[in-house]
């Protein structure tokens, strides 16, 4: 049993053009990313359908864009296991809602767990695909946080990545410590912890200190005054 499944593991993870530990890391950050998802659909009175497919864009809508600026079919597409994966996250939210939904730091740390896998698994598959560095970076900040925007517009709220939070460039932090790691031969997995790490510290040092983006202020049109 052990076998067959670490079999199919393997098949998904050369599907994928990523290392088979992957796939476990990215089943991880999809299940983290949906509850995030679902249970800010919970928040705004959404019904079981409506939560789900909050939870499904949040958790598949970056991995989606990133695959067709590749050229590849979205990954979604030819495995059924994300579609499952949402789908337990639903189930989850519903039996344990309670604890979830009114617990704002549990939602925060589900997604910033998201966050930091889907990035990672945006960059190892970019640099998979032989595109540069550069581009690797560019493509595991998508993947890690274009879901979320995809989210907030279904919940029709400010996307949280144009606000004030350091979000996306949480990511790029992380992205740029990964293409080091990967230019200097180191494993991929250590690779990965590493880069995670990078990115969970920072949202969660920037929630603590308070950090920020420079806010871009624009000039008041008079006719707005009155």
């Amino acid at each position: 049993m052990i076998e067959e499944v670490l079999n199919i593991l393997q098949m998904m993870g050369n599907s994928l053009r990523i290392p088979t530990s992957f796939v476990i890391i990215e089943s991880i950050g999809t299940i983290a990313f949906a509850i995030s998802g679902i249970r800010l659909a919970s928040a705004k009175n959404f019904d079981w359908f409506g939560a789900y497919i909050v939870g499904m864009a949040t958790a598949i809508g970056g991995g989606t864009l990133r695959d067709v600026m590749l050229g590849i079919p979205p990954f979604w597409m030819t495995n059924p296991l994300y579609i499952i994966c949402c789908a337990g996250a639903l189930v989850y939210v519903i039996l344990f809602g309670k604890k979830i939904i009114n617990q704002n730091s549990t939602w925060f740390i589900f997604d910033t767990i998201g966050l930091a896998l889907f990035n990672i698994i945006g960059l190892e598959k970019t640099l998979n695909m032989g595109y540069p560095y550069w581009m690797a970076v560019i493509m595991g900040c998508i993947t890690g946080a274009a879901g979320g925007v995809i989210r907030d517009i279904l919940i029709n709220e400010v996307p949280l990545i144009f606000r004030k939070d350091i979000y996306a460039m949480a990511c790029i932090a992380g992205g740029i410590v990964y293409v080091v790691g990967n230019a200097m031969g180191l494993q991929a997995e250590v690779n990965a912890i590493l880069s995670a790490i990078i990115v969970i510290s920072t949202r969660l040092l920037a929630v603590k200190f308070h950090w920020q983006l420079p806010i871009l202020k624009g000039e008041t049109d008079e006719s707005d005054k009155k």
